[in-house]
């Protein structure tokens, strides 16, 4: 059985080191490009968790972390889907230990990143999923959407 808490200030680096670990278990991974995202994620996600608009859950079993998932409340304009609301929620950093999946975790950390959703008024939520994780998010009615990326280009020295 899992327990999970709350992430707290103290747990920047075990984020930090879930997100990186999540990205390594993608298709070509880039290390040294992950080494750098991970420096600048850890003092990026402290202060989220400190001021608020990062919250995340740790679950852990007889002492040792399985995993954890985050949600950030973004400042978004009032829009169609809610005309009323000036805020959206965003998934991110779910990970499961690889010992500890397939025992329905990841469902789990979802709930409670949805439920803090709904608890603060926020209806659409948004995220960026795996395919690994595809099913998960789909259980709970999460649906492609027509979004399109621009990635500028790294300027050539």
């Amino acid at each position: 059985m899992f327990a999970t808490r709350p992430a707290s200030l103290t747990d920047a680096a075990l984020i930090t080191a879930h997100r990186r670990a999540m990205f390594l278990s993608m298709p070509n991974p880039n290390e040294p490009v992950l080494e750098e995202m991970s420096r600048h994620f850890e003092p990026w996600v402290s202060e989220r968790l400190g001021d608020g608009r990062y919250v995340g859950w740790i679950a852990e079993e007889a002492g040792r972390v399985a995993g954890s998932a985050g949600l950030i409340i973004l400042d978004w304009p009032p829009h169609a889907l809610h005309p009323t609301a000036d805020r959206r929620a965003y998934v991110l950093n779910v990970y499961v230990e690889p010992e500890f999946r397939k025992r329905g975790l990841a469902h789990q950390l979802l709930e409670r990143c949805m439920a803090e959703a709904r608890r603060r008024g926020i209806r659409v939520v948004t995220l960026h999923a795996a395919e690994a994780g595809r099913r998960v998010y789909e259980k709970f009615g999460f649906r492609p959407s027509n979004e399109m990326m621009y990635i500028e280009p790294e300027a050539k020295s």
